[in-house]
């Protein structure tokens, strides 16, 4: 998500109404139905994190123990346990 000034982008008139309510703030202004983007859509993360949670399944299923996999991958071995219980149970 991008910062664009409003000066130079809405008409003055525009800009004037909408002081009225937010003057010198932050406005979010989300996007048109049409243009959502689902979660990961962009950066390929979504397939980056499936992969990575389907390997850590893999391991774990191969005899890895949770506390060597969060060492691995960085995780807490909380989240290991999540990783595994969520792709066991889907």
């Amino acid at each position: 998500m991008g910062y664009k000034s409003a000066n130079d982008i809405l008409p003055e008139g525009l800009l004037d109404a909408v002081q009225e309510y937010v003057d010198g703030e932050y406005l979010y202004i989300p996007r048109k139905e049409g243009n959502k983007k689902s979660w990961g859509e962009l950066r390929k993360s979504k397939e980056y994190f499936s992969a990575r949670n389907a390997e850590i399944l893999n391991k774990h299923q191969a005899g890895m123990s949770v506390k060597e996999l969060s060492e691995e991958y960085y995780l807490s071995i909380k989240t290991i346990y999540k990783i595994v219980a969520f792709l066991k149970s889907g």
